[in-house]
């Protein structure tokens, strides 16, 4: 256990610096699970215990205990390599009564790769768990030959419909300016695979907003606003308040460099285009996204918590007198990439961490707190560039 008081670092939008007066928080970092390898999900299961996905391809149960299960069974074979991997798992809503999960992962070839979404049954029994019934209810239509970018992240909305992210698959950055591409975009969809009604495009009926690099962190505040944050290649990472039918630039309009250090675009906006909430220069590699709506850390509440892959660190924004965004470096003594970041139904905030000895991490409050029963949470409310966010060499810009 690690145990320190917060101290602030607050850099404002555009990257100016700027220092706020505001309440620092107390907290303790416990180690909940160790012995993990790149993991990459985490979902909280009813009975307390934690469903942890490992990029190279497994699904784990942790028990409340930190005891580390054997892989389930059933899970689908995945592409891993470079960034592509198994991402995300969510449970259902009504997963007390009907067990099921969801999963996102790459699937194919070298050659013939994307983004998927599975539909499984968790099954325990005497001699382990597995998942049955599993159905593959999505495929991203527009196949590719890179092993990077493809976004993953999933949530369930308001409506009951799943929300998606995809990656511009980094040498088809182009596509994330065609509607009709489902690259470089966030794509709304039945629980079943299918188009959700409403959704703004009729010629593509799965996107919901568009213009997106590579976006690994989704989450949804208490009000039912969406939330993004994404990759940019040399600075341009961002945050986004995404709604239906919003195109969010990429690539016609960025605040960054890219790999050579030439302009991705002379560009930082442009009409019909949006602007993002916050952006990072240079970049920290955001990943997971969590939205703190916990009982431990009431300054918190309300506030962004964003992984950073290249600090090895998590940021938290919240909103100055003025309300702009503010900036604040915490969590640094983990000393490791933050995959993924959530609010738990116990009020603390949990991490995946990656490193030779994979962990999942909370940070819990210093101060006493009340004993609460375990109840059903609700679902996992809830990532990047061909640099931070690989856990295996890139692959050349041209392939």
């Amino acid at each position: 256990m690690l145990t320190r008081l917060t101290t602030l670092f607050c850099v404002g939008v555009l990257s100016q610096i700027m220092f706020a007066s505001v309440a620092t928080a107390g907290y303790r970092l416990e180690t909940v699970a160790s012995g993990l390898e790149i993991p990459w999900g985490l979902a909280f299961l009813p009975d307390g215990r934690y469903l942890v996905t490992e990029h190279p391809g497994r699904l784990r149960i942790v028990a409340a205990d930190g005891t580390v299960s054997g892989p389930v069974g059933g899970v689908p074979p995945v592409y891993f390599k470079s960034q592509g991997g198994l991402f995300d798992v969510i449970v259902d809503r009504d997963f007390v009564n009907n067990g099921q999960l969801f999963l996102t992962y790459a699937e194919g070839m070298p050659r013939d790769n994307g983004t998927a979404i599975a539909r499984a049954t968790l099954v325990e029994n005497a001699d382990g768990a597995k998942l049955e019934n599993l159905s593959v209810i999505f495929r991203v239509e527009r196949r590719k030959n890179t092993p990077v970018h493809y976004g993953g992240r999933l949530v369930i909305l308001g409506d009951g419909n799943l929300l998606l992210t995809t990656g511009d698959g980094f040498s088809f950055r182009h596509e994330s300016q065609d509607v009709k591409s489902q690259l470089g975009k966030t794509l709304r969809l039945t629980p079943d695979g299918k188009p959700a009604p409403g959704n703004p495009f009729p010629d593509a009926p799965y996107v919901w907003t568009w213009g997106h690099r590579n976006p690994q962190g989704l989450a949804i505040a208490a009000d039912g606003t969406v939330w993004l944050n994404e990759h940019g290649p040399q600075g341009g990472d961002e945050l986004n308040r995404i709604e239906p039918g919003k195109n969010f630039g990429w690539p016609a309009i960025c605040y960054c460099l890219d790999y050579t250090g030439a302009y991705v675009t002379p560009y930082t906006e442009w009409p019909g285009m949006e602007q993002p909430e916050f952006y990072w220069r240079p970049s920290i590699g955001p990943s997971g996204l969590a939205i703190y709506e916990g009982d431990q850390f009431p300054e918190w509440r309300g506030d962004f918590f964003v992984g950073a892959l290249v600090n090895r660190e998590v940021r938290r924004l919240h909103r100055g007198e003025d309300g702009k965004l503010i900036e604040e470096k915490l969590f640094s003594e983990i000393g490791e990439r933050v995959r993924d970041v959530r609010t738990g139904p116990d009020g603390a905030l949990y991490f995946t961490v990656e490193g030779k000895d994979g962990r999942i991490m909370r940070a819990v409050s210093d101060q006493p707190q009340p004993t609460v029963p375990v109840e059903t949470p609700v679902d996992s409310l809830v990532p990047e560039t061909a640099g931070p966010e690989t856990t295996r060499p890139e692959p050349a810009p041209a392939m």
